[in-house]
């Protein structure tokens, strides 16, 4: 492998990972209230308010139905609002974390529909406020879950980054369509799949061990 490439794959690499750690980091934030909403508005729940519930519901439903090719086309006006430019990693960003954030949303309700319902109940009995209820018992009692969501998060975010590299978006998927599937590059193509591959694997690796550790301290 040339020095050439590995230089070309280290650049591309720095630019997939500040994609994706930026977009984890605003998905986290907007997601995290967004199903915790859905988990206690549902009927049933800690603060039921159906209308309320079924509404986001569709909300995010749309949001998740989206292809992310088109996603991208779609808030154009938006990304360069916020970013100033459409193209590059930066404007990468903003389609990242609209994409993101529905699924997000979807993976902690479903987290935190796992808590054992009698420590919720438990936790009122005594007096506990919502938030109280959510800070110190849903969300430590879905830690795990939560971890393995957000691996599952990330992993999608890698591979949103490379087709939004693909388009214009800078990135592992931007070397493999410009210098490597326009160039007949294999190698170029290859060496950005590995590394994509390893970025997911680790992440995956991560995660689980994490979700692992939280299991047995709750144990």
């Amino acid at each position: 492998m040339s020095s050439e490439l590995l230089n070309s794959l280290w650049v591309a690499t720095g630019e997939t990972l500040y994609m994706t750690s930026v977009a984890a980091v605003l998905v986290l934030l907007a997601g995290l209230p967004l199903g915790v909403l859905l988990a206690i508005a549902d009927e049933g729940g800690l603060w039921p308010r159906p209308a309320l519930h079924r509404a986001v519901g569709v909300l995010v439903n749309v949001g998740r139905s989206v292809p992310f090719i088109i996603l991208m086309v779609a808030i154009v006006p938006l990304t360069r609002l916020l970013a100033g430019t459409t193209i590059g990693t930066t404007a990468a960003i903003v389609p990242l974390v609209v994409a993101a954030i529905p699924f997000m949303g979807r993976v902690v309700e479903q987290a935190l529909r796992e808590v054992d319902s009698g420590k919720i109940e438990a936790a009122v009995a005594m007096g506990s406020t919502h938030a109280q209820v959510i800070l110190r018992v849903l969300i430590p009692e879905a830690r795990a879950s939560l971890i393995r969501g957000l691996a599952l998060m990330i992993i999608s975010l890698l591979g949103y980054s490379a087709m939004a590299g693909a388009v214009g978006g800078g990135g592992l998927g931007d070397l493999a369509v410009k210098y490597g599937y326009m160039r007949f590059r294999t190698d170029v193509m290859l060496g950005c799949l590995v590394v994509l591959l390893v970025l997911v694997q680790l992440v995956q690796w991560l995660g689980d061990r994490l979700a692992a550790r939280f299991e047995r301290t709750s144990s």
